[in-house]
């Protein structure tokens, strides 16, 4: 495809067109935007990327016959394998479209998300202090919505109080983990993957679960040892232990940067 076949596909693009092209960039927005919340959403960006590579190749190489019989023998086989695939996916994505709930997320000004870093930190140093077991997973851009619904949603706001009423010995939520999404606490006591790989004997249960949801995303899984009541925090399928308050806060502090909405300066 040389510069005279771009000048002559440019000098089509009309007002129509550039609607056109608007409308399949929303549905394909649309559908991400649908499937955040799962774990899935990494496969759906994969497959439009896919179908946007055999888009550009099947219209503007040609002499590819092999190559369009494949895609073309192949698409009935995929519009029947993707709602199987992803039927869970699909019933929430539904029950999502369904709410009333906004469908454009929006960050948080920097002042919430210095208030939500103190008070994880030092929720965190009293639940070591007083050596209660916690695990408090910070969801990222992969969704965690599979693994809270496993567990009792609370969707209150998060605070120090709350979050040692949750992890108090024997309280009705102590077992399982904390997700928080934003500055809310999502649910509590929800059952997470544990890690299959080798761990210090040391370790227990919370530390392979922490590490287990942190390996397939790009979460934060904050631990305290019910033992010793070390604290440890786990990020893409690494452990790192032994933490105080300020090597808490320098964490959290960069998991947070990129949710940070500055405040419009004033003209």
């Amino acid at each position: 495809m040389g510069w005279q076949d771009i000048l002559t596909l440019l000098s089509h693009i009309n007002a129509l067109a550039v609607l056109d092209i608007l409308l399949v960039t929303l549905i394909f927005y649309g559908i991400l935007r649908l499937f955040k919340g799962t774990q899935a959403v990494q496969l759906v960006r994969g497959l439009l990327l896919i179908a946007v590579v055999i888009f550009i190749v099947t219209n503007f190489v040609h002499g590819l016959i092999a190559f369009r019989w494949l895609v073309r023998s192949s698409i009935p086989a995929i519009l029947v394998a993707l709602p199987v695939i992803f039927q869970p996916e699909l019933r929430r994505a539904l029950e999502r479209l369904g709410r009333t709930a906004p469908l454009f997320g929006r960050g948080m000004h920097v002042e919430a998300v210095n208030e939500l870093i103190e008070t994880l930190v030092a929720a965190t140093m009293r639940l070591s202090a007083h050596r209660f077991g916690a695990i408090i997973v910070l969801e990222g851009m992969t969704g965690l919505q599979e693994y809270m619904e496993t567990g009792v949603l609370i969707d209150g706001l998060v605070s120090e109080r709350l979050l040692l009423a949750i992890f108090y010995p024997n309280a009705a939520l102590h077992d399982g983990a904390v997700i928080i999404r934003g500055n809310r606490i999502a649910a509590a006591a929800c059952v997470l993957p544990l890690s299959p790989r080798p761990l210090d004997p040391q370790l227990g249960t919370r530390h392979r679960a922490g590490l287990g949801i942190t390996e397939h995303g790009d979460a934060l899984a904050i631990i305290v040892s019910e033992e010793t009541g070390t604290i440890s925090v786990a990020r893409y399928g690494r452990l790192v232990r032994r933490l105080d308050d300020k090597r808490l806060r320098r964490v959290l502090q960069n998991f947070y940067a990129p949710y940070q909405r500055h405040k419009r300066q004033a003209a």
